[in-house]
């Protein structure tokens, strides 16, 4: 490791941002300082749509979401994720 980095108190958020856009972290760390990590329970980011759908086909996913014991937008989900890998 190189130089102690010292954080200072941040009053703000764009105090805080202002002082990591101009620090390099490379004048404190080498890259054998840093260690592999695990991060096992984050999801990947959604992002809402809308999506129009007959009113017949959403009776059947929510019958089907209801036979399997999730969510219907968790089935609408998996039936993308399914057929984007096909």
């Amino acid at each position: 490791m190189k130089k102690p980095l010292k954080l200072p108190k941040f009053k703000t958020e764009d105090e805080e941002r202002a002082f990591w856009a101009r620090i390099d972290l490379a004048d404190y760390f080498e890259s054998k300082d840093f260690q592999s990590v695990s991060f096992p329970n984050l999801k990947p980011s959604s992002r809402s749509i809308s999506l129009r759908l007959p009113e017949p086909m959403i009776l059947r996913l929510k019958e089907r979401a209801n036979e399997r014991h999730v969510p219907y937008q968790s089935l609408i989900k998996q039936y993308i994720t399914d057929g984007l890998k096909s």
